[in-house]
């Protein structure tokens, strides 16, 4: 019989799509009210990886990827998506979103993404949000899955989540782990 226990603190993250940098400024900023002070943080970059988007929010995107500096209970995920999902509704305009907020969690197994859309591989949590099984940490480093979206496979992003990692594991443990 295994024994339940807690799960360790997890690292709050999301990936930012979006056009207008004033609205993506005014998001960064509710989403620090949100969850607490930025950790760290990517620059922006042009999204090429699909036009799913497109339509909705038009084309010339951008993607950046944050990260905050206080550690999280992995059971607040589906309430983190619904926080997400309301600033994307305080931000956008009366037919589409101007900003894509994606949260998730990392922890030093793996990258778990919410989401509001049912997959073979998602776990549904509650209120309509799912767990996404994203990345795995195997081998050294983070790694896609059959289902990871291809920006979740760019080296560089891998190379970003595993010095997040780190970070997670100083964070944890109060010094460096190698």
């Amino acid at each position: 019989m295994s024994l339940p226990q807690a799960p360790w603190p997890a690292k709050l993250m999301a990936g930012l799509l979006f056009r207008d940098r004033d609205v993506h400024l005014e998001a960064l900023h509710a989403m620090e009210e949100a969850f607490g002070p930025l950790d760290f943080l990517t620059e922006p970059e042009p999204f090429t990886y699909t036009t799913y988007y497109d339509r909705e929010m038009g084309a010339g995107l951008l993607r950046q990827t944050v990260a905050f500096l206080n550690l999280v209970d992995p059971a607040t995920l589906a309430d983190v998506k619904l926080t997400t999902n309301a600033l994307e509704r305080r931000f956008a305009t009366p037919v589409k979103r101007t900003i894509n907020i994606d949260p998730g969690f990392l922890s030093e197994e793996r990258l778990i993404l919410a989401t509001g859309k049912n997959y073979i591989h998602r776990i549904y949590l509650r209120d309509g949000i799912y767990a996404d099984l994203t990345l795995i940490y195997q081998k050294g480093g983070y790694q896609a899955l059959p289902w990871t979206y291809p920006d979740y496979q760019a080296p560089h992003l891998l190379h970003f989540l595993s010095a997040l990692r780190q970070k997670l594991r100083y964070q944890r443990h109060g010094r460096l782990i190698t």
